[in-house]
């Protein structure tokens, strides 16, 4: 058996975007894939995206909000910001890993910005759940892994 690929999530506070990503990931990918996440300010796990996430079978309970120095001696393969204010902002790259972006919307700023709570607001975090999912899809049909494209 070949050796995990190494992905590390980013966003800003570790709380929800990049959650979802790792837990996609260790879900859709398997002992393929050891997956991460980490944030450039940690502020704990975001109890409405562990709630989400529950919804379609994965428990985020367990997940830590880490720091972004925390893997800075674990070596990463793939680095994948999923947030504007992360790839704009990071302050580090680990060496040698391909660099990727995606740009989701955060739930809490949305729902916060547009006054939304009960159902109005999970909606928002299952969109954007979804939407994540789709981005961890193409992701592994495209990953040497999965012998698609580097």
């Amino acid at each position: 058996m070949s050796t995990p690929r190494r992905v590390l999530f980013l966003c800003t506070g570790n709380s929800c975007r990049s959650q979802m990503a790792e837990g996609w990931l260790r879900h859709l990918g398997g002992a393929a894939y050891q997956a991460y996440s980490a944030g450039l300010q940690p502020h704990g796990l975001n109890p409405l995206a562990v709630a989400v996430m529950a919804e379609v079978g994965i428990d985020l309970a367990g997940h830590t909000s880490d720091p972004l120095e925390r893997y800075a001696s674990t070596p990463i393969d793939d680095f994948i910001t999923v947030c504007n204010r992360a790839a704009e902002t990071c302050p580090l790259t680990p060496p040698g890993s391909r660099t990727l972006h995606w740009s989701f919307d955060d739930p809490p700023t949305l729902a916060r910005e547009q006054g939304l709570t009960g159902e109005a607001e999970l909606a928002v975090y299952r969109r954007v759940r979804d939407e994540i999912r789709a981005a961890v899809e193409r992701y592994l049909a495209a990953s040497p892994q999965q012998g698609g494209a580097d």
